[in-house]
């Protein structure tokens, strides 16, 4: 049953071999990798126009500006990454980038970085996506929380089916986004021009600046609201790092293609962006961070009572005013896109944690691909830190994102002083007019990247620290700690693991002793198979908890002729476990050159619960057994006739022991 159920939620396994076919085209890898920088405009300027609300309306005048910066620093780093793509195509990004050119105390930085932004793509995206679905379906408002963990449980369950599954099913969502929002825009504006476009449902209302700003929106405290602003609005570039960490999912040339998809993905997310900042402001859009007090009718708030609807969906009723079908097509493309977007951190955390365990930062498994060839340990582990995230802050967005964007800037900030130091380093040794032309002007470019980059990080580091960045900066100081722990246990293993001689020295003798309970056909078999290893000497051991047991036992031992010779052992306290250990270590220190190889029977049973019913002082005594030096600990397994169905084998002759079971 569970073969079925795991091969109707990811499909049957792939060979090895097929991992080519899984490879992506331009126009699947867009939707894979972009879908977070592009969602990002659905939730980017809202952030805008809330941060500037605290000023009140006065503000509002600098939201196309802060977005013009914004569009300005996202081309600037889509032009740096085309660079990253071309010169570290292997797919380790800003990590390999790091690792190389600064040394890998910066790698490991920038990978804890990314890792926990990666987590954070998958909470904020989910809980935005929420929220806008709360505004067209009143059910889903106030169960925001257990809806946005049932959205990351499918859309583990669809990436565990591989990349390109995952592509192909989430293309049409995507590319239905984009079209989307720019013909709204386009519509908008056509409606804009001609008189025709009515205001938003809160253009009614005015805003009452915070008691910060009673004054007028002037001074230190309107520059620094003006930073926070750019902060907020720079979480329009949460994701394009993704495509450099994904270069080796895309089809040959892979580079180029990558490069190809950046400039795509940069051109429609600003693209996007500028619409609804332009569009809001022609509507009178009126946008709070704290609508109850904030939003005034009359010169009296709104209160509890009102539902401020987020900017899109402000946007799509006014546009679509006579085609309510438009706007609730806009809308749930949003929705869809913004539960979509998680999907590129599905495809980097997995990609990047392999790379990692790889080089032995972290757990081993994280290495293995599963069954459709996707690595399937990373993404259970990516699903289950954001649902923790979002049960934590109960899906709300306003919380989450003072937490984003801080990792990912670390990583853009030092990609691209790695990817200075690269072109530097190369121009040192070519010769080539054209090629060192090419080179230093890559190297402007990045270095723009850098300087741009480096600002908006102090701004965000600045702005956002005391409203929650700092948690984010200490699950990275936490997780860049725990990596170098992998680290050094995996170093310390593997010195200990090398041998220090080809010819090791054969133990003296091999002491056998066999665990017994009862006279029963596992300790037979145990018997016969320790006899089959030809120790130096064997003895059956068993721990009298109860005389009368042990009595019978012996007595039973002795009718039945057994000529291996049994030893009791008192246990007036009813242990088991410290008694054999104690008579193990015994006969150690008598012979520390001998081997002394304990065989335990053991019942093979196919029920879950069965389990729980047998085997349980086995399991103790294998645990403490394995730390005993110069000890060998044997299972010798005995298949009960459950075991069976374990196997899915339905003849019940052919599991071992069957005919002795079936002998009259």
């Amino acid at each position: 049953m569970n073969d079925v159920l795991k091969r109707l939620v990811i499909g049957r396994a792939l060979r090895s071999d097929k991992l080519g076919e899984t490879l992506l085209p331009k126009r699947i890898a867009l939707p894979v990798f972009a879908s977070d920088a592009l969602s990002s405009v659905a939730y980017a300027p809202d952030e805008i126009f809330l941060t500037l609300s605290i000023a009140g309306l006065a503000a509002y005048s600098f939201s196309w500006k802060i977005g013009l910066i914004v569009v300005l620093v996202m081309l600037t780093v889509v032009a740096s990454y085309r660079q990253n793509v071309h010169a570290y195509p292997s797919g380790g990004g800003d990590y390999e980038v790091a690792t190389v050119n600064l040394g890998p105390r910066f790698g490991l930085t920038v990978a804890a970085a990314l890792l926990v932004d990666y987590v954070l793509t998958v909470a904020v995206s989910i809980s935005s996506g929420v929220q806008n679905a709360a505004s067209a379906i009143p059910a889903v408002e106030g169960h925001e929380a257990v809806v946005a963990v049932g959205l990351v449980l499918l859309l583990m369950a669809i990436n565990l089916r591989g990349v390109k599954e995952s592509g192909a099913a989430f293309a049409i969502p995507t590319y239905g986004f984009m079209f989307a929002i720019i013909g709204m825009t386009v519509f908008g504006l056509y409606r804009y021009a001609f008189g025709h476009l009515p205001d938003v449902e809160s253009a009614q209302f005015s805003i009452a600046p915070t008691s910060e700003f009673s004054q007028g929106f002037t001074g230190l405290a309107a520059g620094f609201l003006l930073l926070r602003t750019f902060s907020s609005g720079c979480a329009a570039l949460t994701g394009v790092e993704a495509i450099s960490n994904g270069v080796p999912a895309f089809k040959k040339p892979k580079s180029k293609n990558a490069a190809t998809t950046l400039l795509l993905m940069g051109t429609v997310a600003v693209t996007m962006l500028m619409g609804i900042i332009t569009l809001g402001n022609v509507t009178g859009l009126r946008f709070a961070e704290f609508p109850a007090e904030q939003l005034l009718r009359g010169g009296v708030p709104v209160g509890d009572g009102y539902t401020q609807h987020t900017v899109i969906s402000q946007l799509a009723a006014a546009v679509y005013s006579d085609v309510r079908p438009l706007f609730y097509v806009t809308v749930a493309f949003t929705g869809v896109i913004l539960v979509l977007a998680a999907n590129t951190a599905f495809n980097g955390f997995p990609v990047l944690g392999s790379i990692l365990a790889k080089d032995g930062y972290l757990p081993r498994q994280l290495h293995t691909r599963g069954d459709r060839l996707a690595y399937s340990n990373g993404i259970v582990l990516l699903a289950g830190f954001a649902i923790v995230l979002i049960v934590a802050y109960d899906a709300k967005v306003t919380q989450l994102i003072q937490l984003y964007i801080v990792g990912v800037f670390i990583s853009f900030t030092l990609s691209q002083i790695g990817m200075v130091r690269h072109w530097t380093r190369l121009l040192r040794t070519e010769k080539d007019p054209a090629a060192r032309g090419r080179m230093g002007r890559s190297r402007v470019i990045n270095g723009f990247g850098l300087v741009m980059t480096g600002v908006v990080l102090v701004i965000v580091l600045i702005t956002k620290f005391t409203r929650g960045a700092y948690i984010a900066l200490i699950a990275m100081a936490v997780l860049f700690v725990l990596m170098q722990g992998i680290r050094r246990h995996y170093d310390r293993v593997r010195a200990e693991l090398e041998p220090e001689d080809v010819n090791p020295p054969l133990p003296s003798r091999n002491h056998a002793i066999v665990l017994v309970s009862k006279v029963h056909a596992p300790t037979l078999r145990a018997l016969a198979y320790a006899k089959a290893t030809r120790p130096h000497d064997l003895t059956a051991l068993t721990v009298a908890v109860d005389a009368e047991d042990a009595r019978a036992l012996q007595d039973e031992w002795d009718a039945r002729g057994l000529d291996v010779p049994l030893t009791i052992i008192a246990s007036p306290y009813r242990e088991i476990t410290a008694p054999v250990l104690e008579h193990v270590r015994d006969y150690h220190r008598s012979s520390p050159r001998d081997v002394i190889t304990v065989f335990i029977p053991e019942y093979v049973v196919g029920r879950w619960w069965e389990q729980l019913l047998h085997n349980q002082s086995a399991l103790r005594l294998k645990g403490r057994l394995l730390f005993e030096p110069g000890v060998i600990v044997a299972s010798v397994p005995y298949q009960l006739r459950s075991s069976d169905r374990r196997r899915g084998d339905d003849d019940p002759t052919s599991s071992p022991g069957a005919f002795r079971r079936l002998a009259p």
